[in-house]
């Protein structure tokens, strides 16, 4: 007895350091990876920090050595400034339009495409599922040359359909949902069939609100891409009401009217629907991108 309570202290005893060190060193770790994301967190963000601050500076804090991190003094006269230098309502909307009208588009082509790659039977699927995905291998400057002649051709610069149209369709939208829907067992597909499902009623019914989140990665990508277009909407728009905000905003910094202020407020002002739509859809965002990786 006495050897079995002496025993037990002294297992006790030296057991504690040996649980201590893996939970100082995992502790540790857990407070060197924290550190390293605030690190990497304040790399990627001043930038927006520094573009927010500086559209609210006067031009004493903008042009300070060294730079000034906090505005002294408030003013709003920066956003005043932008709606009358450019007409930034008008561009606003054409980005918002164009953007809308190419994301919807082009969810619908590959909705209807993905559906017809993975659940309609069809020869040579696989041959024209390969032929479809090399349209992504095509670079956007070997076609911008007979797409900008086919818009002059018809008269259709300056035009919304000039904006619109070379991006009614892409192959990664298409990609990327028939991975989702791959991942859905075929023998759903056959219980709806069994229960008088059609096509059109399996697809809005059942599969659709099952892949939501792939479908809301694809509208992120697609309008992200469509806002931030800014080399064809130069060529085939010449006039400022028919031009978008990004060509707006590259105008603000014409060498004779340049104005650090005037460029960071309408930076901040382009930056919210794009900040609103990755923070409110980040979820659906990874959940969408990594559907159909395990089947």
């Amino acid at each position: 007895m006495s050897v079995a309570t002496q025993s037990r202290p002294a297992s006790a005893a030296g057991g504690r350091p040996a649980q201590a060190r893996p939970r100082r060193a995992m502790s540790a770790g857990r407070l060197a990876r924290i550190v390293s994301l605030l690190l990497l967190a304040v790399v990627v963000l001043f930038p927006v920090y520094y573009t927010v601050v500086g559209s609210v500076m006067g031009p004493r804090d903008i042009a300070s050595a060294p730079p000034s991190l906090i505005p002294h003094t408030l003013t709003f006269a920066n956003y005043r400034g932008v709606f009358h230098a450019i007409p930034l309502g008008r561009q606003y909307f054409n980005s918002t339009l164009v953007a809308v009208a190419i994301t919807v588009a082009q969810l619908v082509c590959a909705v209807l495409s993905a559906y017809a790659f993975v659940f309609l039977t069809m020869p040579f699927r696989r041959a024209f599922f390969a032929l479809f995905m090399l349209t992504l291998m095509v670079p956007w400057e070997a076609i911008i040359i007979p797409n900008f002649l086919f818009m002059a051709e018809h008269q259709l610069r300056n035009t919304y359909l000039a904006l619109i149209l070379p991006f009614l369709a892409g192959g990664f939208g298409t990609f990327l949902l028939r991975q989702a829907f791959r991942s859905f067992p075929i023998e759903l597909r056959d219980a709806a069939t069994l229960d008088g499902a059609g096509h059109a009623r399996f697809l809005l019914q059942i599969l659709l609100p099952l892949s939501r989140p792939a479908l809301a990665s694809v509208a992120i990508f697609v309008f992200l891409s469509a806002w931030n277009q800014f080399f064809w909407p130069l060529l085939v728009t010449d006039s400022p009401r028919m031009q978008t905000l990004q060509i707006g905003l590259s105008s603000l910094n014409d060498a004779e009217q340049a104005n650090p202020g005037l460029i960071l407020a309408g930076v901040s002002m382009a930056l919210i629907p794009t900040a609103l739509l990755v923070a409110l859809g980040q979820r659906f965002l990874v959940r969408g991108l990594t559907a159909g990786a395990v089947r």
